[in-house]
């Protein structure tokens, strides 16, 4: 199901992957691929691919997704020699590839963009048997991009952290399946404080360490009074 926002259309393709598409027609994926999410997708018609970490960077999902001359903007961490499960860096795929900290502000063409940081509390819920933290702080960031006047804020694979607070977006795209980001009910309470003018969920349900209740986080969202609404494939 597309959704549509303004100026944007909205497609959760699955897992972290969303496309957004301006009225004026510049297109921009935000963590393509994993899981399968892609299988049989192959529209090769991305301007902007954002990468928030290791964790979603998929160099087969890129190229499902960008076209020749895209632009691939790629977390400052990211190094294939260290994830088992790739082994091309960034900089071999064939567009221009940056990389960004968290905390910087730019402009790609039309599109304006800011990252932020993205990290699990080392003293929070979400870390592993040893009591390390999913996402370490430093090693991924989350994005907002404007496009046609709409701002998208992704927060990435991240806790709820203080400086999310401060940030005033129209459409919101939490992360809600827990055990390794914040969950239905963190995310609920975060909308309530930042009001953006639209919240839609995703990276839940995917496996089954994200399995939640989407239902029940549309609820407690529109209780809240804040708009909501589901892309469920």
């Amino acid at each position: 199901m597309t959704v549509r926002f303004g100026a944007v259309t909205i497609d959760w393709l699955g897992y972290a992957t969303v496309r957004l598409e301006g009225e004026t027609g510049a297109v921009i994926y935000m963590d393509p691929g994993r899981y399968g999410v892609l299988d049989g997708y192959d529209a090769r018609d991305g301007d902007l691919v954002l990468v928030t970490h290791a964790h979603h960077y998929d160099p087969d999902g890129i190229r499902r997704v960008a076209h020749e001359d895209a632009i691939v903007v790629v977390h400052e961490s990211i190094d294939a020699s260290e994830i088992d499960r790739v082994d091309e860096q960034p900089e071999d795929l064939p567009y221009e590839v940056e990389r960004v900290r968290a905390d910087e502000s730019f402009v790609l063409g039309p599109l304006d963009l800011f990252t932020t940081p993205a990290y699990n509390d080392p003293a929070g819920p979400h870390v592993d048997e040893h009591g390390d933290p999913y996402h370490p702080e430093g090693e991924g960031c989350g994005f907002a991009v404007t496009v046609d006047g709409v701002s998208a804020f992704w927060p990435g694979d991240t806790d709820v952290l203080p400086l999310h607070d401060e940030l005033g977006i129209d459409l919101f795209l939490p992360p809600i399946g827990g055990a390794f980001t914040m969950d239905r009910h963190e995310a609920a309470a975060l909308a309530e404080r930042i009001r953006p003018e639209l919240v839609l969920p995703i990276h839940y349900d995917t496996f089954e360490a994200l399995e939640t209740d989407a239902d029940a986080f549309v609820v407690d969202v529109a209780n809240r009074a804040v708009p909501v609404v589901l892309d469920e494939q």
